[in-house]
């Protein structure tokens, strides 16, 4: 998530950095590169000028050029000003109707369909009762996939009826949703663009029928300006609420996350980041600016911890650790839990790029060589997983055939768990032990 502007931003700070003081000529070298930095990320011109005023102006600042790290707070300034282009904390839905009732809106295929089941999953969650309603009349198949998205998060899905208009439709289903008890209606619409005036006053009629109490714009946050342009027109046409920015994950830029409040003035509320239906998060402005300029977003990483790993099973291999019994079990144990935070480029990508994991790529990640370590550990015998040392030339093709591996995969495997075990006993058992009281204190 934003490595192009992130890399480009660490490169800024990096040379500030060298510069030891931070005088004006050294300031404007660095804004220059920063101006190009966002432009290249697609950010809105609109968006830029006045950003880079704010940073020259905070800089040159007495706070900051008498500080004794100048550079950190110019760091410091463009964190903040990012900041405030993202504009406040995303919010949950309204839910104050029965039933409420949600509108999607935007282009075709920025994934309003699948942002429609993200959202009902997200409301079951809460303890609510969503009904999704197929208002796609446009797109071939449209009604049969969120059919599908519907069936996956087990919510039910009120269909078009033959020559159904779809305002006609939202009517209905706005009287079954009552009808059934449903305290939530989610509308599907088809994609459409501003500059389709059938398709525009089609819109404003089922708005006009159905009332949405939430008319949230879906916008797919790599194509960049054009997302923020549309986002712009449709908030012109109608009353929106919101913008859930999908595809996040996939985003190199930015270009659309830091423009389209500013120049749409509509708050990004929600933000895709994955393609399972779990994988819609509240926006988190000041967590995103600094991913973006390279600190990481250790607190998201956290929320993901606590809400994904088992805490007796992390602290059993943790006292394995300590008590230096840590097999090759174990290790496939560690590795299961890394797996349940989600994709390790997501992970690796909420790091902060600092010291040696400075340069790192997430994206450039192998996914699989997690899934062909547990392969080899799965296809070794109890016995070989806890005492590695009786692996021989025969057992070692025993497993890679059994693993779909080679064996050179193994013995790579092998010195790499070697090197674990160096690791830990290096080591002070006092300090893993002391670690370990505070967490059995912290129960």
């Amino acid at each position: 998530m934003f490595e192009g502007l992130q890399g480009k931003l660490q490169d800024v700070f990096q040379k500030l950095k060298g510069e030891g003081k931070v005088t004006p000529e050294a300031l404007d070298a660095a804004l220059r590169q920063i101006r190009l930095a966002l432009l290249e990320a697609d950010v809105h011109l609109r968006v830029v000028k006045p950003f880079i005023e704010r940073v020259r102006e905070r800089s040159l600042g007495a706070e900051v050029l008498e500080s004794l790290t100048p550079a950190q707070q110019v760091v410091k300034v463009v964190r903040d000003e990012l900041h405030t282009l993202l504009g406040d904390e995303g919010t949950e839905l309204r839910i104050d109707g029965r039933p409420t009732v949600i509108m999607l809106c935007g282009l075709q295929g920025s994934g309003k369909t699948t942002t429609a089941g993200k959202l009902a999953k997200r409301l079951k969650k809460r303890g609510r009762h969503p009904v999704l309603v197929a208002g796609d009349l446009q797109r071939a198949a449209a009604v049969e996939q969120l059919k599908q998205v519907g069936k996956g998060v087990d919510v039910p899905v009120v269909e078009p009826e033959p020559n159904e208009t779809v305002a006609d439709l939202g009517t209905r289903a706005l009287a079954l949703a009552r009808q059934r008890g449903h305290d939530v209606m989610i509308m599907d619409t088809a994609g459409r663009l501003h500059v389709d005036t059938a398709l525009m006053d089609e819109i404003k009629q089922l708005a006009e029928r159905i009332q949405p109490h939430e008319t949230l714009f879906v916008a797919d946050s790599m194509t960049g300006q054009d997302a923020v342009k549309s986002a712009e027109q449709f908030a012109a046409a109608l009353p929106l609420t919101g913008v859930i920015l999908t595809k996040l994950d996939g985003d190199s830029r930015g270009g659309a996350a830091l423009s389209i409040r500013t120049v749409a003035k509509v708050p990004i509320r929600m933000v895709g980041v994955g393609e399972k239906a779990d994988d819609l998060e509240l926006f988190h402005p000041e967590r995103m600016a600094s991913r973006m300029i390279g600190m990481g977003d250790v607190l998201s990483l956290i929320e993901r911890a606590e809400q994904g790993l088992d805490a007796a099973e992390t602290e059993r291999l943790a006292k394995r650790m300590v008590n230096r019994e840590f097999t090759l079990e174990d290790l496939r144990d560690q590795l299961r839990q890394i797996r349940r935070l989600g994709p390790l480029s997501q992970v690796l990508g909420m790091l902060p790029k600092i010291g040696p994991l400075k340069g790192l790529d997430a994206a450039q990640v192998d996914e699989g060589g997690l899934k062909r370590v547990e392969a080899i550990i799965n296809s070794m015998t109890p016995h070989e997983r806890r005492r590695p040392d009786v692996l021989n030339g025969s057992r070692k093709k025993r497993i890679s055939m059994g693993s779909g591996t080679s064996v050179a995969e193994i013995n790579r495997l092998l010195k790499q768990y070697k090197s674990m075990q160096k690791m830990m006993k290096g080591v002070q058992g006092k300090f893993l032990r002391s670690a370990m009281g505070r967490m059995g204190a912290g129960r």
